[in-house]
């Protein structure tokens, strides 16, 4: 359509499923590569957040005014569920990484935590993390990458 501009091209790879935040991306959304792109999932109303995210990313406040003002920001976003279907999944998950190779297992809790949210409402994961990657091949969501491996500090 006249007037429309195209994606770029992080917009295209984020695809279409509603996002669900890593603090790996959240930490990185200011980034001028990703910004606009951020932006836009929040204005469309892609991106969600779980508990333990919004926890882990409130943990990093270096202040009660910076503290209260990302509380505002995650009243924004819709939340992802954290039952206890999201940590038997979460758990699941990691039995299967144990069994595959020593150690393949330990990967944050958190991770497991915000993979099984996304798996459990059909969500995507964004972050800037391997961990991601891993956990999808023995979860069913996508691991969505905020921008490529390697690109942001």
């Amino acid at each position: 359509m006249p007037g429309l501009s195209p994606p770029s091209d992080s917009r295209a790879a984020w695809g279409e499923l509603p996002l669900l935040i890593d603090t790996s991306a959240f930490s990185r959304a200011q980034h001028p590569k990703v910004r606009e792109d951020w932006r836009h999932a929040l204005h469309t109303d892609r991106l969600r957040i779980s508990p333990i995210a919004r926890l882990e990313i409130l943990l990093s406040a270096r202040s009660g005014q910076i503290f209260d003002e990302l509380e505002q920001e995650f009243s924004m976003l819709r939340a992802a569920p954290l039952t206890a279907t999201v940590a038997r999944a979460a758990q699941s998950a990691m039995r299967t990484l144990a069994h595959r190779s020593a150690g393949a297992h330990r990967i944050p809790v958190v991770d497991y935590l915000i993979a099984a949210a996304a798996q459990e409402t059909g969500a995507a994961v964004i972050h800037y993390d391997r961990d991601y990657d891993t956990l999808a091949e023995v979860m069913a969501f996508e691991s969505v990458w905020l921008a490529p491996a390697g690109s942001l500090p």
